[in-house]
């Protein structure tokens, strides 16, 4: 079967440069909008990647995200927030770039083009088939992303993606493949437009989700929180005082403190 980029083929919008700024940023917006939709036709396949990962954690995994570029970028983004989101520790979720951390914030030419370094990288967080690894490529196609996921699974390690073009490459070497198609973007092969905000959302689904099944959140409380700066600390005070009921913030406020977390301070009075 012929293998088609949809993520590649031209605009449906032509002449972008004679458009008006309303217009240009209401096209967008139009496009945008297709997104959600996109993903909840997914959401049979994230599911079960949800599922996957979840029972892998509950064991004592960890999840590991690998891209190139904005798909890079995304999962250490998601990575990077789940400890002081979720409580949970630095390494439990860890975000793999094609070039290293200085690809974060600069293009590493060609880092995505090799087939081996996606493994290397993972060698050195000591991988195991205790973990999970998902791949994360809007074209579906990146080396990187690709080698690293074929060398997982024989070494007998879960593996998933996300990705923005049907029946790609990637997918092949996924145990649980998730294809968002959210076809051509706005402006051509520009994949940091629809397909990442596609995979965003794909990411923070399963990252909830897999928090909410680990017991790091409680009704709909960030109850496990870091405390890292006075907007969270007030969060905190004013759930502390929710929950056990007290009139007095100060008092809330020294409860938080002295146990460090929203649970543990609750749980002190309980």
């Amino acid at each position: 079967m012929t293998f088609t980029k949809v993520t590649e083929q031209t605009s449906d919008y032509r002449h972008l440069e004679t458009m008006s700024i309303r217009e240009v940023l209401t096209n967008i917006n139009k496009e945008d909008q297709t997104v959600p939709l996109a993903v909840e036709k997914a959401i049979p396949q994230i599911m079960k990647l949800t599922a996957a990962i979840t029972d892998k954690m509950l064991a004592g995994g960890r999840l590991f995200y690998m891209g190139a570029g904005t798909s890079g970028r995304l999962g250490i983004l998601d990575a990077s927030e789940c400890p002081p989101t979720y409580g949970v520790p630095q390494g439990l979720v860890v975000g793999l770039i094609a070039g290293g951390d200085s690809a974060i914030r600069r293009a590493v030419e060609n880092a995505e083009d090799d087939m081996e370094q996606g493994w290397r990288d993972l060698l050195q967080y000591n991988i195991s088939d205790k973990d999970v690894v998902v791949g994360i490529a809007a074209s579906g196609t990146t080396p990187y992303v690709i080698g690293a996921l074929q060398t997982c699974r024989s070494q007998g390690i879960i593996t998933g993606s996300i990705s923005c073009n049907p029946g790609s490459p990637v997918s092949a070497y996924a145990d649980y493949p998730v294809e968002v198609v959210v076809g051509p973007e706005f402006v051509t092969g520009s994949t940091r437009m629809k397909s990442g905000t596609a995979q965003k959302l794909v990411l923070n689904m399963i990252s909830t989700t897999v928090m909410i099944q680990l017991g790091r959140v409680e009704d709909n409380k960030m109850v496990n929180m870091q405390l890292s700066n006075e907007k969270l600390v007030d969060r905190g005070v004013k759930m502390v005082m929710e929950q056990l009921q007290l009139a007095e913030y100060e008092e809330a406020k020294t409860l938080l403190l002295e146990f460090g977390s929203v649970k543990r301070a609750v749980e002190s009075r309980k």
